[in-house]
This record gives C-alpha cells, sequence and structure tokens, in this order.
C-alpha cells in the first residue's frame, strides 16, 4: 500500500503570535517525531511538499471579496473594515503571511485529496490542514480558508462518493454548513457539545435541509468525557453510519484537543483513545484522506498525529519516545517520555453524567437520524 505524508518546512515562516494558542512549531515537531521514529523513510510511503493553493482553487468555497480582503490585510496593508470578515485581535488575528500559510495548508489538502482520487497512494496525510471553521466570507476559530471543503470538493469533481468524519473537539461547522443542503457527502462530527464550547453548533438537531436531510451527523460530548464513553458512542453512531452511506473515500480530521490536557478544551481522551478511534476510521474508510485539526498541547498533537501515520502504515511503534527527540523537543514534552499515555482516573462524579449524555445524543441519533440514513443501530 502506498502512502503519502504532506509536510513542507515554510510553516516555520508564520507565526499567529506569541500570545496565540495554535502555534505552528507544532507542525515541525509533528514530523521530527514521525522522522525520528522512521516513519518518513518507509517503503511505500512518499514525502511531499505542497505548494499554495492559487485563488482560482479557493474560490470554488471562499468569495474574491474575502480572499482580496485576507491577502491585503497578511501583506500589511490597512483593512480598516476587516472586523466584518472576522479578522482582528483574539482568534483570527492579522499576522504577517496569513493569507500565503492559510494558501499552503489549502494546497498541501488538495494534493492530497488528488493523490487520492487518482489512486496515487491509497491513504494520505496532510496534518497542516484540518482548517474546518472557515466559511465562505468569514475567519473563524483560527482558520482563514477551509481545507477540509477544498480536498472535498476536489475529490467530488473526480465523481467520488465523500464522507466527512471530524473527531476534533470542536464542531466542524464550516464543513457541515458547505455541504448541509448535499446528499453527496456525509459529514460526522464527534465534538463537546456547542452549549460548553465554540462554535455553538452542532445539536443532534442539526442534521440536514432539502437534498442533504440525514446526511449531517451530530454527536455532541459532556465534559470530561473519557476514552470508553466516547469510544462507546463512537460505535453505536459512526460505523453504522457509514456503512449506509458507502463512501469511495473518506475525510478525517484529526484534531487532538479533545485530550484530558489540552488547555482549551473539556474533553477527556488520552493519546491511546484517540488511536482506537483512528482504527476504527482506518477500517471504516476505502481510501483515506486524512487532515490535522486542533490540538493546543503542542507534545499531545506530536504523539497523537504520530501514532495515527504510524496507524496508517500498518506500523506498531515502540511505546518510548526516541531518545534524539527527547532531547530536542524537551521544552515541549513537559517530562512526558512515552508515546502513549494512561486513559485519566476521573470521578464517578464526572464520568456518569458524561455516560449518561452520549447515551441521551445516541439514543436521539438513532431515532431522528438512522431511519433517514436507513442506518442500522448496532444493537438491530
Amino acid at each position: 500500500m502506498r502512502t503519502a505524508l504532506i509536510h513542507s518546512d515554510a510553516y516555520k515562516r508564520f507565526d499567529y503570535g506569541p500570545e496565540h494558542p495554535l502555534r505552528m512549531e507544532r507542525l515541525g515537531l509533528t514530523f521530527g517525531l514521525m522522522d525520528a521514529y522512521g516513519l518518513t523513510r518507509l517503503r511505500g510511503v512518499e514525502v511531499l511538499p505542497p505548494t499554495p493553493a492559487p485563488e482560482v482553487a479557493l474560490r470554488e468555497f471562499h468569495t474574491a471579496e474575502y480572499l482580496a480582503m485576507l491577502r491585503a490585510a497578511g501583506a500589511g496593508e490597512a483593512v480598516p473594515q476587516a472586523y466584518r470578515y472576522g479578522l482582528g485581535p483574539g482568534d483570527n488575528p492579522i499576522w504577517p503571511g496569513c493569507y500565503e500559510a492559510s494558501a499552503l495548508a489549502c494546497g498541501g489538502s488538495i494534493l492530497a485529496a488528488e493523490l487520492v482520487a487518482r489512486g496515487d497512494v491509497a491513504r494520505a496525510f496532510a496534518f497542516a490542514g484540518g482548517l474546518h471553521h472557515a466559511m465562505p466570507a468569514r475567519a473563524s476559530g483560527f482558520c482563514y480558508l477551509n481545507d477540509a471543503v477544498l480536498a472535498i470538493m476536489a475529490l467530488r469533481r473526480h465523481g467520488l462518493r465523500v464522507a466527512y468524519v471530524d473527531i476534533d473537539a470542536h464542531h466542524g461547522d464550516g464543513v457541515q454548513a458547505a455541504f448541509y443542503r448535499s446528499a453527496d457527502v456525509l459529514t460526522i462530527s464527534t465534538h463537546e457539545r456547542g452549549d460548553r464550547l465554540f462554535p455553538g453548533t452542532g445539536a443532534v438537531e442539526e442534521f440536514g435541509e432539502g437534498a442533504g436531510r440525514g446526511y449531517a451527523v451530530n454527536l455532541p460530548l459532556n465534559p470530561y468525557t473519557d476514552d470508553a464513553v466516547y469510544l462507546d458512542a463512537f460505535d453505536a453512531v459512526v460505523p453504522p453510519v457509514l456503512r449506509a452511506f458507502g463512501p469511495d473515500v473518506v475525510v478525517a480530521q484529526l484534531g487532538i484537543d479533545g485530550h484530558r490536557t489540552d488547555p482549551l478544551t473539556h474533553l477527556a481522551l488520552s493519546v491511546d483513545g484517540f488511536a482506537e478511534a483512528v482504527r476504527r476510521i482506518l477500517a471504516l474508510a476505502p481510501r483515506l484522506v486524512a487532515l490535522g485539526g486542533g490540538g493546543y498541547d503542542l507534545s499531545n498533537v506530536a504523539r497523537a498525529w504520530t501514532a495515527a501515520w504510524a496507524l496508517m502504515n500498518g506500523v506498531t511503534l515502540p511505546p518510548a519516545l526516541p531518545p534524539a527527540f527527547v532531547v530536542d523537543a524537551a521544552p515541549y514534552l513537559g517530562g512526558r517520555r512515552t508515546l502513549w499515555d494512561a486513559p485519566p482516573v476521573l470521578p464517578m462524579e464526572a464520568v456518569r453524567p458524561a455516560r449518561e449524555f452520549a447515551e441521551r445524543q445516541v439514543a436521539q441519533l438513532h431515532r431522528l437520524v438512522f431511519p433517514l440514513l436507513g442506518a442500522r443501530a448496532p444493537s438491530a
């Protein structure tokens, strides 16, 4: 099986700003760990640098007016009405090269999609992508351009039936919005409940409109959802929905901000639990385009995405991090020396509400959405 890893050192030139939680260093740190484990030199693996997506490609989803505003802002030009496009202090600051960095991420995700669509590789991982909040004319949630939408559109141009599975702690609202009225793309998002976390959407009742009715599937989760609760809920929803839809290719957004130590969210997954979810996605995906996503504890990002890339290549990694990597990455590791971490031991007063909430969401999905897709609940 041939696979492709999409990565560029060019991201080192870009920075959201010293106080912003999305750190570009996480990309180099991830590639460094993959390389230290030998995962970049496996037989059948191609490591390919992306090029920025041209504007004509970006306009498949984004408006010309917004792209012009983003380009001007990133070039340092005065943009007095930038706030109308979601740009400015806070989540989506204006910084030198924000347009170029975003176009590069889009180029990487489109490249991954094209490689898979043409049959050059069976699986491709563009881990700088997964920026799933951006809207056609607005930046949102650290995301300026929506590479995930553009990758799906590239696959659709090849006539492929696409399912999108998003395991980020935040709801994949931008991708859902792009295909909310389409039966050609199934979107699935597991995430922390919207009344507790940005972007405030992703309720079970958001299941598509018109021809797309039933083709948006949302599984919101309570704070302190741990591996066991998460995987039980995942198994009750994602496999039967994917089997009913029958995709040619799965686009997976592999955000790791659901980890128990992530500073921005309140779920309680471990790297082990994340990897188990990736295993399940791989088993259900005839072909795979994998993207990155959220993750604000840099050690978690490097370890989780390295584990995911190993799984995509059928490799079992030793649990101890390579010594050279530990030395080089010591400032980011927080004393961690292993790839895996044990699931947290949570008090029952946290676990019980999380499980009960997840069970209610699953029951609602079985009642409201499964009949629309012809999906069968696992117990049926």
